[in-house]
C-alpha cells in the first residue's frame, strides 16, 4: 500500500504529516543537543570538583603525602577527573553523530519536500488553468448558441411578416445562418477543451500526484529510519565508554583496598616519634630537712618531669592533652624532637648533595667547552665562558660550605651521615683539571683527610668506568681532531655508538668498537637513538 493509492485525495493531510516529522527531527535534536550541555556541565562540575579536593602539596615532604589513605584519595580524584573525561567524550559523540548529523540530513529533507510540493502546486495550477479555459469555451459556446437561436427565430419570424421585404428575409436568415455557424465552432472548442481537461485530470489523479505522495511517503519513510538509527546512536555514544567508565570505578575500588591502616599507623609513628624517654618519677623534696632541690638530665635533654614537656607552664596538669605553642623554626632543625632532627637533617644532606653533583656536572661541561674553544677558535671564544664558569665554581663553594655545615649538625645529633656521593673533579677557570678537596686546598694522595670522606672520587678516565650500554648510533659530518682531554677523534663518515645524550652543553658522549671512549660536538653528527 501505497499513499499515491490510498490517499489520492489528502494532499493537506500529507503536507501537514510530513511537516510534523521534520518538526520531531528538529525536537529530537534539540533534545541531544541539551543532553550534551548537561552531559558537558556535569563533566566541569566533575573536573571543579577533583581540582577543589585534590590536596597534592608543592613539596614531598608533606607529612600526609605518606598515608595510604591519603594516596588513595588522590587516586579517587583522578579517576573522577578521567570520569570526568569520559563524559566530555560522550557529549562530543553525541553532538558529532547526532546532532551535526541528523542536522544536516534534516536540511536535506526539507529541500527535497520543498521540490515535491512545488511539483505537486504546480501540477494543480496546470490543471487549474485548463479548467478555466474549459469553464470559458463552455460559456461562449453557451452564449454563441443561445444568440443562433435568437437569429433563427427571428429569421423565421421574418419570413412570415408579410410586410417584411424579400431583402429583409434574406438578410435575417444569413444572419441565422452565420450565428449557427459560430454556434457549432464554439461547441466544437467546447467539446476539445473537455477533452483535454479530461485527459489532464486524469494525468493528475492517476499519475502526477500519485507518483508526487509516492515520493514524499519515500521521504517519509527515510526521515523516520534515520531518526531511529539517532535513537540507537543516542545508546551506543554511552554503551562506547562504558569500558573506560568501568575502569575509573574499578580505579576507585583499587584505591579503597590499597588503603592500609596498619602501615598508616606505622607511618604516624616514624614521622612523630620524637626520641625522648618518658618522664621518670618525680622525687620527694623534703623542705624541712634543707635538701636541695635536684633533677638531672639525660644526654639528650630527655624531660623528667612534665613541666620540662610544658616548657615550665605549672597551670597545665596533664601535659599530653595541653595546646602547645609552635616553635621558632631554625636553620640547624634544634627545633625538632631529636629523631625528626636527624631525619630532616639527612633530608637536607641529600638535597644540597644533589644540587652540588649538578653544579659539579655543569662545571665538568663548561671546562670541556672551555678547552674545545681554545683549541678550535672557530667554535667559539673562550672568554665568553668566564663568568658562567666562575658562578659555577662560586655555587659549589658555597654549597660544600652548607655541606659541611650540616654534616656537623648532623654528627652532634647522632646521624649517620649517608649522603649521595659525586664526583668532586671540578675545572678552574682556565679551563684545567683541578684535583681540589672539598675546602678548596690542594689534595695529597698519600695523605687523605679522613673529616672529607663524605666526598667519593672517581677517576676520570673513560677505562675505568663501567662501560655503559649504548643508547644509539651517530654519524660524523665532518672530521674532529679530539686534541681536548675528555674528547675523542672521529673522521666524518665514521660511526660511532652514543652512551650519552647531549645535556645541553653542546657535547655527546661516543664509544669506538674498540672500546675507545670521548666526547664530540653533537653538531658535527647526525645522531639515530634506539626506541
Amino acid at each position: 500500500m501505497d499513499w499515491g493509492t490510498e490517499l489520492w485525495d489528502q494532499y493537506d493531510i500529507i503536507e501537514k504529516h510530513t511537516q510534523s516529522g521534520l518538526e520531531l527531527v528538529e525536537k529530537y535534536v534539540k533534545f541531544v543537543k541539551e543532553r550534551t550541555e548537561i552531559e558537558q556541565n556535569y563533566a566541569k562540575q566533575l573536573r571543579n570538583l577533583s581540582k577543589k579536593y585534590n590536596l597534592k602539596r608543592s613539596s614531598k615532604d608533606e607529612p600526609e603525602c605518606r598515608f595510604s589513605s591519603y594516596q588513595s584519595f588522590l587516586d579517587i580524584l583522578n579517576e573522577m577527573n578521567d570520569y570526568a573525561g569520559q563524559r566530555e567524550l560522550i557529549a562530543e559523540n553525541m553532538m558529532m553523530s547526532i546532532c551535526i548529523d541528523l542536522t544536516k540530513y534534516l536540511q536535506e529533507l526539507k529541500q527535497e519536500r520543498k521540490t515535491y510540493l512545488m511539483e505537486a502546486k504546480k501540477a494543480q495550477q496546470s490543471l487549474e488553468s485548463t479548467y478555466k479555459q474549459l469553464d470559458s469555451s463552455k460559456k461562449r459556446f453557451e452564449r454563441e448558441w443561445r444568440e443562433a437561436e435568437r437569429a433563427a427565430q427571428y429569421a423565421e419570424k421574418t419570413d412570415q411578416d408579410i410586410n417584411a421585404t424579400k431583402a429583409d428575409v434574406e438578410k435575417a436568415k444569413q444572419q441565422a445562418h452565420m450565428r449557427a455557424h459560430v454556434a457549432e465552432e464554439c461547441k466544437n472548442d467546447y467539446a476539445a477543451q473537455l477533452q483535454k481537461y479530461n485527459k489532464e485530470q486524469n494525468q493528475f489523479y492517476f499519475s502526477d500526484m500519485p507518483l508526487i505522495f509516492n515520493k514524499l511517503q519515500d521521504l517519509d519513510e527515510r526521515r523516520v529510519r534515520k531518526l531511529a538509527q539517532g535513537y540507537i546512536l543516542f545508546s551506543d555514544t554511552e554503551k562506547h565508554v562504558m569500558p573506560i567508565i568501568g575502569k575509573c570505578l574499578e580505579g576507585i575500588t583499587k584505591a579503597g583496598t590499597n588503603v592500609n591502616e596498619r602501615n598508616d599507623s606505622m607511618v604516624v609513628i616514624e614521622q612523630n616519634k620524637s626520641g625522648f624517654e618518658r618522664p621518670g618519677d618525680v622525687e620527694f623534696e623534703d623542705y624541712s630537712q634543707g635538701i636541695n632541690r635536684a633533677s638531672s638530665d639525660s644526654s639528650l635533654g630527655t624531660p623528667k618531669g612534665p613541666m620540662d614537656l610544658l616548657g615550665k607552664n605549672k597551670s597545665k596538669n596533664f601535659w599530653l592533652f595541653s595546646k602547645r605553642s609552635k616553635p621558632t623554626v631554625t636553620e640547624d632543625f634544634t627545633h625538632l624532637p631529636p629523631e625528626q632532627r636527624r631525619k630532616r637533617l639527612q633530608q637536607k644532606l641529600d638535597e644540597i648533595c644533589k644540587e652540588l653533583q649538578k653544579e659539579v656536572d655543569q662545571s665538568e661541561a663548561l671546562g670541556k667547552m672551555k678547552d674545545v674553544y681554545e683549541k678550535n677558535p672557530q667554535m667559539g671564544d673562550p672568554a665568553s665562558l668566564a663568568s658562567q664558569i666562575s658562578q659555577t665554581s662560586q655555587n659549589i663553594e658555597r654549597l660544600r660550605g652548607e655541606l659541611n655545615k650540616y654534616e656537623t649538625w648532623l654528627a652532634e645529633a647522632g646521624g649517620r651521615g649517608d649522603t649521595v656521593r659525586y664526583k668532586t673533579h671540578t675545572f678552574n677557570n682556565n679551563g684545567a683539571h683541578d684535583g681540589l678537596s672539598p675546602d678548596g686546598a690542594q689534595s695529597d694522595e698519600s695523605t687523605p683527610d679522613p673529616s672529607q670522606a663524605i666526598y667519593a672520587e672517581f677517576d676520570d678516565d673513560f677505562e675505568d668506568e663501567e662501560l655503559t650500554a649504548p643508547i644509539g648510533k651517530c654519524t660524523a659530518m665532518y672530521n674532529f681532531p679530539g686534541a681536548s682531554e675528555g674528547t675523542i677523534s672521529m673522521q666524518e663518515g665514521e660511526v660511532l655508538a652514543v652512551v650519552e645524550e647531549d645535556k645541553g652543553d653542546g657535547w655527546t658522549r661516543v664509544r669506538r668498537s674498540n672500546g675507545d671512549e670521548g666526547y664530540i660536538p653533537t653538531s658535527y653528527v647526525t645522531i639515530c637513538l634506539n626506541k
